[in-house]
């Protein structure tokens, strides 16, 4: 019930992200730039402080640094580069859908064998996700924002895969964003982008070190902590729960309008993430037992 608990409030905190991100860089009250420099850098900051009121160690100087900072990094940039022309929800399903098989790809070559059920569960969720997200009519995903988003996704799944490992997760995701900070920065300056820091409004600076501190700092803390406990196929396979939470929160926070594509793609969604986990066989065994 712990595992379950906590990884719900992951879930919901991974949606937090796209709604925030979308609600600050979307109507330009923060270039996305400046928005994951503040977001990594109120991590940093967050975390941090957190670690060392602990009295622990943060981990600066090991080899799982260069994957798990590497990939911080280039999440937080596809990400925020993605959700100025994306919405909340379509952006979460192409990140997710992108984790699911960075994911999955991962788990194979390092020698998970996951079961047939959770292939065509994960299918029946990306099929739910693509109904749920895809642009009708003769609209086009927006070219640059999806190949942001990809690269994003590809960052974010090898952020998971390597934080199977993690022994301190606070610890270890405070580390990654300490270093995040700097990758950033040497990002910016070698490759030039259009930074307006002093454009940015007192909105879009509090979203993101909402951003930063509590929906990323404290939710991938918690994530590197469940982790372990899930395995690469079941931790993609639950991730896809996201664009429907985003959804959801688009509703609700953005004023998006619900529709019964909706309602039929969340459900086919969560059927598919529910077989795929086997609730239905295991609630099989007990009306049976």
């Amino acid at each position: 019930m712990r595992l379950i608990l906590l990884t719900s409030v992951v879930l919901v905190a991974f949606a937090s992200n796209s709604i925030l991100n979308r609600l600050a860089v979307g109507p330009g009250h923060i270039d996305p730039y400046t928005f994951a420099l503040i977001r990594a850098f109120a991590g940093a900051v967050f975390l941090a402080a957190l670690v060392l009121a602990r009295r622990r160690v943060l981990p600066l100087l090991t080899r799982s640094r260069i994957a798990g900072a590497g990939s911080l990094t280039l999440y937080l940039v596809g990400f925020s580069v993605a959700y100025v022309d994306i919405d909340a929800g379509l952006g979460a399903l192409i990140l997710f859908g992108g984790v699911q098989v960075t994911m999955f790809a991962g788990g194979v070559i390092e020698g998970e064998r996951p079961p047939l059920r959770r292939w065509i569960g994960a299918a029946l969720a990306l099929i739910g996700l693509a109904w749920l997200g895809w642009p009708s009519g003769a609209a086009a995903l927006p070219l640059v924002a999806t190949a942001a988003m990809l690269a994003a996704a590809l960052g974010w799944g090898i952020y998971s895969l390597a934080g199977r490992a993690a022994s301190d997760p606070m610890a270890e995701t405070g580390a990654n964003f300490i270093w995040s900070v700097p990758l950033l920065v040497a990002v910016y300056l070698l490759f030039p982008v259009e930074m307006d820091v002093a454009g940015a409004n007192l909105f879009g600076i509090v979203l993101a070190i909402v951003a930063g501190a509590i929906t990323s700092g404290l939710g991938y803390a918690l994530w590197y902590g469940v982790l372990p406990q899930l395995g690469a196929s079941t931790a993609a396979l639950l991730q896809l729960l996201v664009p429907v939470i985003a959804a959801v929160g688009g509703v609700l926070l953005l004023g998006e309008v619900v529709s019964w594509r909706m309602v039929g793609a969340g459900a086919l969604t969560l059927g598919g993430i529910a077989y795929g986990l086997g609730v239905f066989q295991r609630k099989l065994r007990s009306n049976t037992s």
